[in-house]
């Protein structure tokens, strides 16, 4: 059977910046095919019971800040803990990832990947608003892709139209955070469950 993996995510989760290479790493030695799926979290939040950061108590905000600390360390990856464009839109991000996996297949889904994990170092390590139009096709430029045809591609109602899908389906498979990935049915939430993955990928 093969095995396929939903990738729910958004580029403004520090989490989900922390797991990406991990887990396309574990995904290609496992041999399983990842369906990349940018979601808008608002929605998300909106029927899950989340809240975006700002408006969650005090305590959360500071044991948030005290895990990303501690992940920091412990996976010895760069983080800025408090980036100059946050909390951001992350729609446009999205909006290009997906125009990026309309070329096609396999290598939509790697340059889609690729683009996404350069996109959240841009937000979480080098202070670049990925919210900026020109800041995402330059991004995309660096990763060897038409930079300004995919910004193009990203207005257009059919990418709009594959957005608002992955949002409908992060709610139909009972996603409420990011990362979320989603393997024959069980959900791993967060990248501090990429090894509960692993094992599942392995099993099978």
């Amino acid at each position: 059977m093969a095995k396929v993996i939903d990738y729910y995510m958004t580029h403004s989760s520090p989490w989900t910046y922390m797991g990406h290479e991990r887990f396309a790493a574990i995904a290609k030695a496992a041999g399983a095919t990842v369906n990349l799926k940018p979601a808008d979290y608002g929605k998300v939040f909106a029927v899950s019971g989340g809240l975006p950061l700002k408006q969650r108590p005090l305590q959360r905000q500071a044991y948030r800040m005290m895990e990303l600390k501690r992940w920091r360390e412990h996976l010895k990856v760069e983080l800025n803990l408090e980036p100059k464009h946050f909390p951001v839109d992350a729609i446009p991000a999205a909006l290009i990832t997906i125009a990026a996996l309309g070329q096609g297949a396999a290598n939509g889904t790697d340059a889609a990947m690729h683009l996404s994990g350069a996109i959240m170092r841009a937000c979480w390590v080098e202070d670049r608003s990925i919210a900026d139009p020109v800041t995402l096709a330059a991004i995309a430029d660096a990763q060897g892709l038409d930079g300004a045809a995919l910004l193009a591609l990203s207005q257009q109602p059919r990418t709009r139209a594959t957005y608002e899908q992955f949002d409908a389906d992060a709610i139909a498979a009972q996603v409420f955070g990011a990362p979320t990935y989603a393997y024959r049915g069980e959900l791993f939430w967060g990248q501090d469950r990429l090894d509960f993955l692993e094992r599942a990928l392995h099993a099978t």
